[in-house]
């Protein structure tokens, strides 16, 4: 990225830190966060083979043409394009990591979206680590899910690592409340929301999985139907992901061979963000 263009990402980098003092004893889960989807997926490694829980169909082609099959794949699998720090940099403060086991006999865990990357879970929370300890008012939420292929003794050396890398940053899932102000006096800044609730019960670190509104749907207008459906049903109580992702079908992605997830989003993207501006946060179902 140029200079230039991190110059305009900069006032993005730290924007709880200059919300107004009324917000600064709000409950974190009543204020508006952006996210990412599939956070991970601008590094999708293109000789890994298709994720094992992929239709047989998918498994079969990937086995016999795999240079027809991953690009494809990763073609509508690429939900982003930038790399884990610049998207905090751009106000991204929820992060959506998908965790896998690559087979083969690989020690190392990596997220995956269809494939598998080629960035390792320990190198990416590295890389959020000094970015958070550079950025000391800002709270970063991060979803572990999926767990492809992972055993105990992966889940429990992940968890282990998480607890010794981020130490004191962590916000514990026993607090009371959690607002900007509670976390600064404490120097917390990472939410870690782990959605193996076996393991999440093990460790106060640890919070269980944040529900997720996922419409399934690559109709933006089915999307925004289904979220306000859940709206009226109301809020969980805490963190909650209102998702506004589009999700393609075999039959789409045969419809439309020269689309990509890209290029779908694009063309959805004034009505969901439209949806999205009336939108407000706060401890009530939003109007």
């Amino acid at each position: 990225m140029e200079d230039e263009e991190r110059l305009q990402l900069g006032p993005n980098a730290d924007w709880m830190s200059r919300l107004p003092v009324a917000l600064h004893d709000v409950p974190l889960w009543d204020l508006a966060i952006p996210g990412s989807h599939d956070s991970m997926s601008f590094c999708l490694d293109l000789s890994s083979p298709v994720l094992g829980s992929e239709p047989r169909l998918l498994r079969v082609t990937d086995r016999l043409a795999p240079c027809w099959t991953r690009p494809c794949v990763s073609r509508w699998a690429t939900t982003q394009t930038s790399v884990l720090t610049d998207q905090c940099d751009l106000g991204v403060r929820f992060l959506d990591l998908r965790i896998a086991k690559k087979p083969g006999g690989f020690r190392e865990l990596f997220f995956a979206h269809g494939i598998y990357t080629l960035i390792t879970v320990k190198e990416a929370l590295h890389e959020l680590s000094i970015w958070l300890d550079a950025h000391p008012q800002e709270i970063v939420i991060i979803s572990c899910s999926h767990f492809e292929s992972l055993s105990d003794e992966d889940h429990m050396s992940l968890v282990e690592f998480i607890i010794r890398l981020f130490g004191q940053k962590l916000c514990s899932a026993q607090a009371e409340l959690l607002t900007l102000r509670s976390c600064w006096s404490r120097r917390q800044q990472l939410v870690v929301s782990y959605d193996d609730q076996r393991m999440a019960l093990q460790y106060p670190q640890l919070w269980t999985g944040i529900p997720y509104w996922y419409a399934d749907s690559s109709d933006p207008k089915k999307v925004i139907s289904y979220l306000e459906a859940m709206k009226c049903s109301g809020r969980p109580a805490t963190f909650y992901v209102c998702g506004l992702n589009l999700t393609e079908n075999a039959a789409y992605v045969l419809l439309h061979p020269l689309q990509s997830m890209k290029t779908m989003t694009r063309r959805a993207l004034s009505l969901l963000l439209h949806w999205a501006s009336r939108q407000r946060p706060g401890d009530q179902s939003p109007k």
